[in-house]
């Protein structure tokens, strides 16, 4: 998968797409990530990326013809949503960024990731996106953190990034549940000792557990994702019996 990044800071992806998996990934041609400054499609002597508002106010805007000609220079020949592209406008007023947004953006041959600075970008810069996202229901500085956030989100989706498909599918959310809880060595710490299911070598003990702690955390931690998706006949039982359990612990 291809990913570019259009900002006015490039040198803040230098840590995450340097390190660890991303890194991994791109040497193996997993990924191929391009940073575009924007600045560089500003055409003044200046090289001008921002004005004032119309109608006054405080704080700059980020003016439209630079991001415009550094997406299509960089999307080129693709700049179509039929070609698999999707352009990204990380905004406050986007979509929630979540485990089922990530997967969709996982499924295009491209990602553009725009990222806004200041009070944010004009307007008519939208027109230009395909999806407009938020990572949450804060203000953050500028949109590169949060496009940081999609592109480690997504890029764990593409096959090979993980060598294992399975480790990201037991990620909390993957599914729309929370994750179970994970334990390594040593067997016991100070008294706190690994559940006897996950040593027992059964796979189907070990999955019916695993299933069953995710259900638990879920309906403790965050019960309303139990509502949007579609439970099993076998995950209603087992909520009936963490229910049972927790009325016989409250008497």
């Amino acid at each position: 998968m291809r990913i570019d990044i259009l900002t006015l800071f490039p040198e803040m992806f230098e840590g995450p797409l340097s390190e660890s998996i991303l890194k991994q990934a791109r040497e193996k041609g997993l990924l191929d990530i391009r940073l575009t400054n924007i600045r560089d499609y500003a055409r003044d002597k200046h090289r001008t990326a921002d004005d004032y508002q119309y109608g006054g106010g405080s704080g700059m805007v980020m003016k439209p013809d630079p991001i415009f000609e550094a997406v299509r220079d960089v999307a080129g020949a693709d700049a179509s949503v039929d070609a698999g592209v999707a352009v990204v406008l990380l905004s406050a007023r986007g979509r929630l960024f979540d485990q089922q947004l990530a997967r969709e953006l996982s499924e295009c041959s491209r990602l553009i990731l725009v990222c806004g600075r200041y009070k944010g970008v004009d307007e008519r810069v939208s027109k230009l996106a395909t999806h407009e996202v938020s990572v949450g229901d804060y203000v953050l500085t500028g949109g590169e953190l949060p496009a940081a956030i999609v592109v480690d989100a997504v890029s764990r989706l593409v096959p090979g990034v993980l060598g294992a498909m399975e480790s990201a599918e037991t990620d909390s959310h993957f599914d729309g549940l929370l994750g179970p809880p994970v334990y390594t060595r040593p067997e016991d710490f100070e008294g706190d000792i690994v559940p006897e299911a996950l040593l027992s070598g059964n796979h189907e003990r070990i999955r019916v557990w695993r299933r069953t702690e995710a259900l638990r955390a879920t309906l403790s931690r965050r019960p309303e994702l139990l509502e949007r998706i579609e439970l099993s006949e076998e995950d209603r039982l087992i909520l009936e019996l963490i229910e049972e359990e927790s009325g016989r612990d409250n008497n």
